[in-house]
């Protein structure tokens, strides 16, 4: 069996939001107490990629996702656990070991009016990095190169001397996929790239991934939370709720037959042609913050389906027949119906 191209081995990222020495005194039992303040927003997370796959972790909003894609780029630096690419640790190597994987993992943000330069032309973004990485490369094959991930990506090569700000927000979107294509890398991770924009251009971007990732055989790390999204250009998906990993299947299988009682929840929200609202299934409570996770199952308060053990004991992924990985007790004991 190949080695995956991605690995996510038991990742950890907490964040210390504290503040001053006065943000952390606490009044409790008659006493205070200096107490930090921690965001808890990936908890021992664990993902395998193979070459050629399309990952998509979807979730709520705040559950970890976007976090989870910038400790794979090297963004944030894991609190614990290992991420690997090819068989090979990065996230512990220093900024110039980390050099060549730079070139073979590329990201796409979700703004791409904020991740341009303002201040540089579409020449310029495009330029910079294959100048970085390829000092002996012509200036002739460097325009080259910029004029033909132009043409692919559907932006007109004349408009190279022009500013992010002269461009529309697909065109934008169109630029910022050109300059994770420019240096020709293996895996693309793509954190929400089409939620800022119009459906219709939503649909042509979209397009132009599974296009261009059958063309050179891309490897996608996606992060949405658009479901429908989700279902049309993933190979396998992974679901996050407050930062731990729910359930993980391939496409095909968890659209047909979710398990955890969070991803069913997700996907009866989906607007159907003649269904009605009375299939919905409606969580109760509020979600929990991120900095006090709720003991045992952190959607314990929210299932319909908790009984004690859920309240204190954390959830294993277990594997099932199927394949479908999922860290559920009530899935475990037979009490969720497929």
């Amino acid at each position: 069996m190949s080695t995956p191209i991605l690995t996510i081995d038991n990742v950890v990222k907490h964040f210390d939001i504290t503040g001053g020495f006065l943000d952390q005194i606490r009044f409790k039992n008659g006493k205070f107490k200096l107490e930090k303040t921690t965001v808890k927003a990936v908890n021992n997370v664990s993902l395998s990629i193979n070459q050629g796959e399309t990952l998509s972790v979807v979730g709520e909003s705040g559950c970890g996702k976007s976090t989870l894609a910038r400790v794979v780029m090297g963004l944030y630096a894991p609190n614990s656990g290992q991420i690997l690419y090819s068989g090979k640790r990065i996230d512990n190597l220093s900024h110039k070991e980390m050099l060549p994987f730079r070139k073979k993992m590329q990201m796409i943000f979700q703004d791409p009016y904020a991740s341009l330069n303002p201040r540089k032309t579409v020449q310029r973004t495009l330029e910079e990095p294959l100048r970085f990485h390829n000092p002996k490369m012509s200036s002739k094959k460097i325009y080259d190169k910029i004029e033909e991930i132009m043409e692919q990506v559907g932006v007109d090569p004349a408009w190279a001397k022009r500013f992010p700000h002269e461009f529309s927000g697909g065109q934008r979107q169109r630029i910022s996929i050109a300059r994770g294509l420019i240096l020709d890398p293996e895996l693309i991770v793509a954190d929400e790239p089409v939620s800022a924009l119009d459906v219709s251009i939503q649909a042509q971007i979209l397009n132009l991934l599974m296009e261009t990732g059958k063309k050179r055989r891309l490897t996608y790390l996606f992060i949405t939370h658009d479901l429908s999204v989700v279902q049309h250009i993933s190979t396998n998906v992974a679901v996050m709720y407050l930062g731990n990993l729910c359930e993980l299947a391939d496409s095909g299988t968890l659209f047909e037959n979710p398990r955890h009682p969070y991803t069913k929840a997700l996907l009866s929200a989906i607007p159907k042609i003649g269904e009605t609202s009375e299939k919905h299934i409606k969580l109760k409570g509020e979600v929990p913050t991120p900095i006090h996770l709720p003991s045992g199952c952190v959607f314990h308060d929210r299932c319909v389906h908790a009984n004690e053990r859920c309240v204190n004991q954390i959830p294993e992924l277990l594997t099932l027949d199927n394949g479908t990985c999922v860290a559920c007790h009530a899935v475990e004991e037979n009490r969720v119906i497929s």
